[in-house]
């Protein structure tokens, strides 16, 4: 399967929607599109700079969540090979095809557009630069090595040897909008989340904490934080150009 792009969709609950997508635009320095969808459900974060590749849908049972769109020439094809990986399809419709991976992890294959350009980083006052480049799987310790198998055939990558390993970063690619990471917990049930990348980590969190967010866990390079809802995301300090 050939990869063209990946769009990171943020599924908001209904009653939370409006605070949310407020939040996550200021978060990354976006617009909002105008919506659309039959019940006007869906919204683009549209970058200053590049291709859209965040977008917000607002779910009307549960407490939502985050998927993986991946931008494929045809999706049919795609989902079958998929469906060869450990992957069982969960709905299909005219416009795309949603699956679950191997731990349970959401994804949706859609047919690919013109997106090529990646979205630059933002410098925020002060000279700190940061971009959301990352979509995190957490999925159960159990399910780590199989999990890490089916993104890596999936994306087309070699893994590597993942004994030892509770991390893996796949397709850092400057065609792409944004790295698949693969992280093993202790939790039961797979789960998404953004990574951020920030040149300056303290400024930062101090940005965050301004919009409402607040610190789950700090570690020497990265911390955890939960935004006004209480989802939860990760800033990390690395370089927001390339990702390192």
């Amino acid at each position: 399967m050939h990869v063209r792009w990946l769009t990171a969709f943020f599924d908001f609950p209904a009653a939370e929607f409006g605070a949310e997508v407020t939040f996550w635009r200021a978060i990354s320095g976006s617009t909002v599109s105008p919506p659309r969808g039959e019940h006007k459900e869906f919204a683009t974060l549209e970058p200053f700079h590049g291709d859209p590749y965040l977008r917000v849908q607002r779910v009307a049972d549960g407490p939502g969540g985050m998927h993986l769109d991946l931008h494929v020439d045809d999706p049919s094809a795609g989902a079958r090979e998929a469906e060869s990986l450990g992957a069982t399809v969960e709905s299909t419709t005219e416009e795309f095809i949603t699956m679950r991976s191997p731990a349970g992890g959401v994804f949706c294959l859609i047919p690919s557009g013109d997106e090529s350009v990646r979205a630059r980083p933002i410098r925020w006052p002060g000279g700190g630069i940061s971009i959301i480049d990352q979509l995190r799987f957490q999925v159960p310790s159990t399910e780590f090595d199989a999990e890490v198998a089916f993104w890596a055939d999936l994306t087309g990558k070699d893994a590597g040897d993942t004994t030892a390993v509770d991390e893996v970063a796949l397709n850092n690619s400057p065609r792409l909008s944004l790295q698949v990471v693969i992280l093993r917990t202790g939790e039961d049930v797979a789960s998404a989340h953004t990574g951020i990348a920030a040149s300056n980590l303290s400024d930062e969190v101090e940005r965050h904490e301004d919009w409402g967010a607040t610190i789950v866990e700090r570690c020497d390079d990265s911390v955890r934080m939960a935004d006004p809802s209480g989802r939860l995301y990760c800033i990390t300090a690395r370089n927001p150009r390339t990702g390192l």
